[in-house]
């Protein structure tokens, strides 16, 4: 975890939580431009994805749940929590343990998720699959150097993470004004799926105030447009202060 030294005034603080497979180092460029407009950052690495090496046969949805929590805690005050890709569960489990710690929720092409990504699936890990595997929306322009770099770093997701939903039971989460990034698919298919009542996109239903904007690229944002994407989660934290 990285935690930044300096703190722009009337803005409040910001943690960044990558997606499946990967660590805090997905969103240094972005933390980067952040902290050079004096916003404090704190950037995350989940349990069980700091290396490959490592067991994560025994982490659990709810260990991501806490390490996200604790870092909302330490901050001192409610933060701005932008949660990227598979991050959403952990991400809205945390604003529903603790909503009043939470200013804004910054969902990075991806929507609070209330059910598992795959309960059916059994295997102790979840290695990052084939570009073949992957959706042709989500890796659609990625430059060469990015596929490299993440093939290079990505570690293999917890089992349990992919199996397991967040405990939802505190309807004080519906409340927090929440934030959609849309990079890989545009806002108007969003609210489509919403209107059209798709449950895997649920969880965008039950909160009271969302607000989309739309970044085209990737999936993977933070390395396509880090600037962009750096302005957007900024000028959010500034407006819940």
């Amino acid at each position: 975890m990285e935690t930044p030294s300096s703190k722009k005034p009337n803005s409040s603080p910001i943690i960044l939580v990558p997606g499946f497979w990967l660590g805090a180092w997905a969103w240094d460029e972005v933390a980067d431009a952040l902290r050079q407009e004096g916003h404090t950052v704190t950037t995350l690495t989940l349990p069980g994805l700091e290396s490959a090496a490592e067991d994560r046969s025994g982490i659990k949805m709810s260990d991501h749940v806490e390490a996200i929590g604790r870092a909302v805690r330490e901050a001192g005050e409610p933060v701005v929590l932008a949660v990227h890709s598979g991050a959403a569960a952990p991400g809205y489990g945390v604003s529903d343990r603790m909503p009043e710690q939470i200013a804004a929720m910054v969902y990075v092409d991806t929507f609070p998720t209330k059910s598992a990504m795959n309960p059916e699936f059994d295997g102790v890990e979840m290695p990052l699959p084939s570009w073949e595997e992957l959706d042709e929306a989500d890796i659609r322009g990625m430059s060469s150097e990015h596929r490299s770099l993440f093939r290079q770093r990505a570690v293999p997701e917890p089992g349990n993470i992919v199996r397991e939903a967040p405990v939802l039971t505190n309807e004080k989460r519906l409340e927090i004004p929440s934030t959609v990034i849309c990079t890989s698919a545009p806002s108007d298919k969003m609210k489509y799926y919403v209107q059209e009542g798709y449950e895997w996109i649920s969880g965008l239903t039950e909160l009271h105030n969302v607000t989309y904007i739309d970044l085209p690229t990737h999936h993977w944002p933070m390395w396509s447009h880090p600037k962009e994407l750096a302005s957007i989660i900024g000028g959010i934290a500034a407006e819940t202060r």
